[in-house]
């Protein structure tokens, strides 16, 4: 399997990293660390790709139990400063996910990656929404609590 190289302003090779805030605390998770929590599989079609992709990722759930985000709303911003407000209570124990992979692969920030929040759009017609369609947010780079 082939790994994304990600490099600092130093010139090093660095792992993609998704960063969660919770307070003062701050916890760092690259692809091996979300591994530990549990990868899953999720093959769906989106608005943004074509046909039927695998995504490998892990349970945003996963990671806001990981960090102690157990209520509330949680921010989740990208690379280029977009950013979304999801309410944990809509978050279930296995969707959305946070993928690290399509296809089998590493994504490349220019492939929506290094992380991505996905739906099961294809699951049931409930996750084919304008709101989900919005919180599905590509290259994805820290969480933290709502204000």
């Amino acid at each position: 399997m082939a790994t994304a190289l990600f490099f600092c302003a130093n010139g090093a090779i660095a792992s993609p990293l998704l960063t969660v805030t919770l307070g003062d605390e701050t916890r760092e998770y690259d692809i091996p660390a979300l591994q530990e929590l549990g990868a899953v599989e999720m093959a769906t079609t989106t608005i943004w790709t074509e046909g039927v992709q695998k995504f490998t990722g892990v349970p945003l759930a996963s990671v806001l139990n990981d960090a102690g985000i157990t209520e509330g709303s949680v921010t989740a911003t990208a690379i280029n400063e977009y950013s979304i407000d999801i309410p944990v209570s809509e978050i279930t124990e296995e969707y959305p996910i946070i993928a690290f992979h399509l296809d089998g692969e590493p994504m490349s920030v220019r492939d929506k990656g290094p992380f991505w929040i996905v739906y099961p759009f294809d699951a049931a017609p409930e996750w084919r929404s304008e709101v989900n369609f919005s919180r599905s947010i590509w290259q994805l780079d820290r969480l933290q609590p709502s204000d």
